[in-house]
């Protein structure tokens, strides 16, 4: 076991987070759902009808990650493609009432991964809010 005492906060929040997504997965599982696919929902559920490249800006994914993924959420009856009758080179992304219903599912179950862990999770979600609200690092 590697000497986490030494890591630096980053490397402990890139690890957290990629351990918290695992176990996300695990409970997203039975919907059918991964993480990927509950945040697109998430983001099109919120934001309306939306096109594919803003919605890969609010998920902060490349264009070319979104595009397979909306193929399956569509595929699977959870989001609706339409024309853009403003632009009629793209498309507008809706989600479907059956996209939010396991939306709703998705929620309850991620209010499950972290209650293993006993955390002042108020304030880890302000300073989480911080950092991902001033993620310009370069």
């Amino acid at each position: 076991m590697p000497d986490m005492e030494r890591w630096p906060t980053s490397r402990l929040l890139s690890t957290a987070a990629r351990l918290v997504e695992l176990a996300w997965n695990d409970k997203l599982r039975p919907l059918g759902l991964t993480y990927p696919a509950v945040l697109t929902l998430d983001a099109v559920a919120t934001a309306g009808p939306v096109t594919p490249g803003e919605l890969a800006r609010s998920v902060r994914v490349q264009a070319q990650t979104m595009g397979p993924l909306l193929t399956r959420l569509e595929a699977r009856g959870y989001i609706l493609r339409q024309p853009n009758r403003f632009d009629r080179r793209s498309q507008l992304i809706s989600i479907t009432n059956l996209g939010l219903t396991l939306l709703e599912q998705s929620r309850n179950q991620e209010n499950n991964v972290l209650s293993v862990v006993d955390l002042d999770s108020e304030g880890l979600r302000e300073e989480l809010l911080a950092i991902v609200r001033h993620a310009n690092f370069n």
